[in-house]
Order: structure tokens, then C-alpha cells, then sequence
């Protein structure tokens, strides 16, 4: 859920942001004097054009025209949502957040339970490389292969098997039961209380942000009570439906690259992130399902690769994972591990090389299906075949791209030897794809009016080209019911409401957003206005102004076509009709004195 926040806790961090600070740990800046100047991180270049002035709240780039603040740049360079910068810088700059109302019974406590888990994972992980208990356990991930380097990389730690001691030391720092209850660290059941964890090696779990949000914790004998694997509970911080494994070390790469790579167990993940495979993630506690793909989807990901466990299980859930990428126009690689392996394993037994030859050896998704089919149908029967062949027809007619359905039944032709007018691609998918075509032009006709809604907003949110001005005019000729859109409309109100005379734009001077609105600033990030003339900007105004003067003239002339109008009130109507068709609205600008 999208988390809105109290406009004086943005105002509290906004006064406590240091730009500079937030920019280096992702560029490198070198200090000239009262400015620092980087590469630009959102196009290629060889000189530095990317500045930021000391002291300043924004930066700019001379080069492609990137502009804005600390929250824009994590949005825009690390895809972090509104919420998640907003939290990022938070914790960057020891602000406590203020949550709306009616999320404040949780959400006002979250640092206080951040705390409590980042001492919890130090608890464990120190348990486990000091205490008398944590040999069994280091024997344990000795032997299948996680050094120690590896062991505080990831600070993978160790529940105890005698209760009470992890309670007791989490009370002694201060720690409350019911923070400890709100974590889910510990449970109480008819009045008992019990530590969650017990005995089983922890690997810490973290938000986009690298906080400790939850556990998986792993049981290494064979007496030790439950499933191989428990998970955190659903808690204010840890939703695992919501989640994904890794992503923490992986975000940054995901996000340049495009592509992902997906596999089962958490050792997998963290194995090939060890191994320098920094694309990695996995499910966590969970199937991996629709929202893990709009995660990545959020991310840019157009290419994913799938490296399931090689048995039937991993067949299974290739097939299903596989299908939820192909419905999103995504690209899926289906990577061939030999029966009885894992990423793991590889990895162990053959080496980084060899797993890389995996991925480049891995087949497409559609191939992939056929060949699973294949093995349970047999083709050399014209009956089975038909059966066969209309299963897959029918998957793909799933899928919610009429081109990518096009393409994909040409391509089944071809792989299964099959006329592509049986199929329906001539004729059939011929139809489909122009009604598609018809009702996306439909949809872009709307889309385009949106969007004159939008790039006024790019404009006024991220152009660093005399924004003070760029402001005025708008404040000058745009009222809020020239928007269409209610959404963009509310954010137009409170950028003139907040805006006021400051140099550049601040996104939390916003204050409190919706879910929507926040969602919808994410969306506008994604087109960002660079290299383009204020004439642009101009021309943007003129289109509003023009499209209210039209829709005014054609509520004129409905009234007048309606016939409900007595003879003199049509006439009054014809006249003030004439009277604003020559009067096209001009843009105002404001004095230059």
C-alpha cells in the first residue's frame, strides 16, 4: 500500500537534505570550487556536465537538461517509488516520519521497528560467529560452501535453540515486547510468549533501501521442529507477497540492464550475488506471482531469465512464472539446468563460467512450452498434435498483445511444422490485430489529451530552464479546470499552491499525496522534458487554452443543434458563438520589468 505522509514531516526532512550527500553514493562527484560536477548519470558523456552547487537543493545537467531534487533523482535513477525516497531519505538524515491518519496505528512506530530488526540481525549474526552453539551452524554453512567472507557479506546468523536468550538480550537494549510482538521476533499464545526463531540459521531479508524487514530462516538438522524454511510473518514492515529476495544488492544493476535473472531459494540468490551474477532475485516464502512482476516491471526489466531447479517442480513453476512474463510483453529465457541441479549447485561443482554458459545456452519461452508439450503428446499421432498444438494456441490467445500473439502463433507454426492459416494467423490474428490497432489509436486519441495534461506538468515538475518564469506563465493563463484529468488537476493545485517564488521545484513541498497521485508522479518521471525550447512549453499552453476555447464553441453549438431553445435563445446562443470564435485565447505573460 502507497504510504501518505504528514506535510510537516516532509517539511522536517526537506530542511534536513543534504544533495550532495545523497548523490555520492551513486555518482561520483569531484568538488570545483562552490560546485561539484559528476558524469551525467542519465545520458552518455565523456566531460562532466552534471552540476550541483554547494549548498543547493537541485542539480542540472548543462548536457541533456536533467533536472531536480533528492527525491526526483532516486526516482528517476534508482526506481525507487515516492514512497520508498521518501523513506530512504528519512532514514539518510534521521527524520521521523508522521504517516497520514488513518495509517498512523502502524506506520508511526516503522523506524522504531527498522530499529528492532537491525539489532535482532546483528543479535544473530553475532550468536552465530561467537557463541558456543553457532559451531554446529558454521559447520554446517562451511560444508555447503559459504566461507566467512560470504557469511558477513550477507549477515547470515543464527537463531538460538535456547528460549529465552535472544528475548532477554533484545529487552536489555531497550526493546519492547510489543515491538518485538509488532516484528513478529516473537509470538504470544495464550498468554505464553515464545521467541518466533529457534534454532535455524538466519538470512536477513531487506526493503529496496537495505533495511532488515524480515527473516528466512533455515533449519541445518534434521530434529529441528516445522518445515525446512519459516519465513516472517506478514507484519507493518514485511509483506512477502510483495517482495522479492536480493533485490536490496541487485536493484542498482536490474535497473541499468534491464533484465533479471529468477531462481527458487534464497542460498541460490545469494550464491550467484556473491558470484558477481547481480541481477538475481527469488520469491520469497511465496510462489512468485503477478505483483513480483510489476516490481520488476517497475524496474524497466524487458528480459528475464529463468533458472529454476532442473526437476519436474522447477518445470512447473518455469511454466507458470514464465506465462506471467510472456502476458506482459516481457522477454523470458528459460535456462536448461541439468535434472538434480540448482544454480547452487552449479556454482559449487562447476563454477561461475559454467553457469554463465547456462544463460547464454538458455532457450525462449515459447520453445520451452512446446518441448515440455511434447513430452506428453505425441506428435507422430495427427490427433494428439491437434491437441497439442490448440493447448498452446490457447495459452497465447491469453496474452494481452495482439502483436506479441501474432508473432508468437507464426512462430508456433514454424516450430510445429503447422500451416499458419490453421492457425489463424493470416486472417484471424489479421482482424484482431487491427481491431487492436484501432481501439489503441482510440485510446491514444484520449491518451494525446492526457498527455497535453502531462507535458505541462513534466515541464513545471523537472525543467530547470528559468522555472520561475515557466511557473508565472502557467499561473497567468492555466486554471485548474483546464485539466480534464482529475489527477493531474490536484497536482497542478498544489504546485501552485506550493510553489510560490523559489527557483526550482521541490517534491516535498507537495505535502501530503495520494496513492494516485504519488503512482501518477513515478509515471511523469518516465518521459522527462530534456533538450526541448521554451517555445515548447509555449506551444503546450496554446493547446490547453486552444482545446477549452473549442470544447466552450461545441458546447454552444450542442445547445443550439438540441432543439430545446426558443427561437431568441438559439440566436443569443449563434452570437456569443461567433463572438468566441474570434476571440482565440492568447497566452498572457508577465511583465519583464
Amino acid at each position: 500500500m502507497t504510504k501518505s505522509f504528514a506535510p510537516h514531516s516532509l517539511q522536517a526532512l526537506r530542511e534536513r537534505i543534504d544533495l550532495v550527500d545523497v548523490l555520492s553514493p551513486f555518482i561520483m562527484l569531484k568538488r570545483s570550487g562552490a560546485v561539484y560536477k559528476a558524469l551525467c548519470p542519465f545520458h552518455d558523456e565523456k566531460t562532466p556536465s552534471f552540476i550541483v552547487k554547494k549548498g543547493d537543493t537541485h542539480y542540472h545537467c548543462f548536457g541533456c537538461g536533467a533536472h531536480g531534487d533528492a527525491l526526483s533523482f532516486l526516482m528517476m535513477h534508482q526506481s525507487f517509488s515516492f514512497a520508498e525516497a521518501v523513506e530512504y531519505l528519512a532514514d539518510k538524515f534521521g527524520v521521523h516520519l508522521e504517516y497520514s491518519d488513518q495509517e498512523a496505528s502502524h506506520n508511526v512506530e516503522k523506524r522504531t521497528l527498522k530499529e528492532a530488526m537491525a539489532y535482532a540481525a546483528h543479535f544473530y549474526h553475532v550468536y552465530l560467529l561467537y557463541s558456543d552453539e553457532g559451531r554446529g551452524a558454521l559447520e554446517y554453512l562451511y560444508g555447503r560452501g559459504m566461507d566467512l567472507q560470504f557469511i558477513k557479506m550477507f549477515r547470515i546468523g543464527l537463531s538460538p535453540n535456547v528460549p529465552g536468550i535472544f528475548y532477554r538480550a533484545m529487552r536489555s537494549n531497550h526493546i519492547t515486547e510489543n515491538v518485538l510482538v509488532e516484528t513478529g521476533l516473537v509470538k504470544i499464545n495464550e498468554g505464553k510468549r515464545r521467541d518466533f526463531f529457534i534454532d535455524r540459521i538466519m538470512f536477513p531479508i531487506q526493503d529496496a533501501m537495505g533495511a532488515t524487514i524480515g527473516f528466512s530462516a533455515r533449519k541445518y538438522k534434521t530434529e529441528t521442529f516445522g518445515p525446512k524454511y519459516v519465513n516472517t510473518m506478514d507484519t507493518p514492515l514485511f509483506k512477502k507477497s510483495h517482495l522479492l529476495f536480493g533485490l536490496s544488492y541487485c536493484r542498482k544493476d536490474i535497473v541499468k540492464e534491464k533484465k533479471a535473472i529468477v531462481v527458487e531459494g534464497q542460498i541460490d540468490a545469494l550464491r550467484l550475488i556473491y558470484r558477481g551474477f547481480t541481477t538475481v532475485v527469488a520469491a520469497q516464502g511465496t510462489a512468485f506471482g503477478a505483483a513480483h512482476v510489476q516490481i520488476l516491471m517497475h524496474l524497466g526489466v524487458q528480459k528475464v531469465y529463468l533458472a529454476l531447479d532442473g526437476d519436474a517442480a522447477g518445470r512447473e513453476a518455469t511454466f507458470k512464472i514464465g506465462n506471467l512474463f510472456q502476458k506482459e510483453a516481457i522477454e523470458v529465457m528459460v535456462v536448461q539446468l541439468p535434472l538434480g541441479n540448482d544454480p547452487d549447485k552449479i556454482l559449487i561443482e562447476e563454477g561461475p563460467d559454467r553457469f554463465e554458459r547456462y544463460l547464454e545456452e538458455s532457450m525462449d519461452y515459447l520453445h520451452f512450452i512446446i518441448e515440455e508439450a511434447k513430452k506428453k503428446f505425441d506428435m507422430q499421432s495427427p490427433t494428439q498434435k491437434n491437441a497439442m498444438v490448440n493447448q498452446i494456441v490457447k495459452q497465447i490467445r491469453e496474452w494481452e498483445h495482439p502483436l506479441l500473439i501474432h508473432e508468437s502463433l507464426r512462430k508456433l507454426a514454424q516450430l510445429t511444422n503447422t500451416p499458419e492459416n490453421i492457425l489463424g494467423t493470416e486472417e484471424k490474428e489479421r482482424s484482431s490485430i487491427v481491431l487492436a490497432g484501432s481501439q489503441s489509436l482510440f485510446k491514444e486519441g484520449i491518451r494525446t489529451e492526457m498527455e497535453i495534461e502531462a507535458d505541462l506538468m513534466r515541464w513545471l515538475f523537472f525543467s530547470g530552464q528559468n522555472p520561475r518564469k515557466l511557473a508565472t506563465v502557467a499561473k497567468l493563463n492555466i486554471l485548474p479546470e483546464h485539466f480534464s484529468d482529475p489527477l493531474i488537476r490536484s497536482l497542478y493545485e498544489k504546485y501552485m499552491q506550493k510553489h510560490k517564488e523559489q527557483e526550482s521545484f521541490d517534491f516535498l513541498s507537495l505535502g501530503t499525496l495520494s496513492e494516485e497521485e504519488q503512482l501518477l508522479i513515478a509515471k511523469l518521471m518516465h518521459k522527462k522534458i530534456y533538450h526541448e525550447k521554451e517555445e515548447i512549453f509555449m506551444a503546450t499552453i496554446q493547446k490547453l487554452l486552444d482545446r477549452q476555447w473549442l470544447q466552450k464553441r461545441e458546447a454552444i453549438k450542442q445547445k443550439i443543434q438540441n432543439g430545446q431553445c426558443s427561437e431568441e435563445e438559439a440566436f443569443a446562443l449563434a452570437k456569443e458563438f461567433d463572438s468566441i470564435k474570434k476571440e482565440r485565447p492568447k497566452i498572457l505573460l508577465p511583465n519583464e520589468d
